[in-house]
């Protein structure tokens, strides 16, 4: 396994249990942020790491459907990132009522286990296009 499926696999975890402790806001909060910018990152990181033209444009993976689901579940993990912050700085600044700030929360905690949903399926779609796992499982 390469180093960035072992980091993406540990920070998954990270996230699994910063929802788990979400009493512990210091704690949630800190590292569901470093996560998000994480997954901002990694895809720049990724870019200048790999010979992305050889693998989707010489070898034809751009027209895979692996390559179109992985890039549809980074697409929905940006877009629950998006709605959790707007959510997120609803809840904080405090200006609803009780009620609507209950109903936000749920939101909440609703977008967040999406979040820890797509993001796990996002990292192994990520795996399974990894140029080492797929000349593994090829043989060439």
């Amino acid at each position: 396994m390469t180093g960035a499926i072992i980091f993406a696999s540990a920070t998954c975890i990270l996230q699994f249990a910063a929802f788990y402790f979400a009493h512990i806001r210091s704690f949630h909060v800190s590292v569901m942020v470093s996560l998000l910018i994480i997954d901002i990152c990694f895809p720049v990181y990724l870019f200048m790491t790999r010979d992305w033209y050889n693998q989707l444009i010489v070898q034809g993976d751009i027209l895979t459907f692996g390559v179109w689901i992985h890039f549809m579940l980074v697409i929905t993990l940006y877009v629950l990132y998006v709605v959790q912050v707007q959510v997120t700085r609803t809840i904080i600044a405090g200006k609803e009522k009780t009620e609507r700030i209950t109903a936000l929360k749920e939101e909440h905690r609703a977008q967040g286990l999406g979040i820890l949903v797509t993001r796990p399926m996002m990292i192994f779609t990520g795996a399974l296009l990894a140029p080492e796992v797929v000349t593994a499982v090829v043989g060439s």
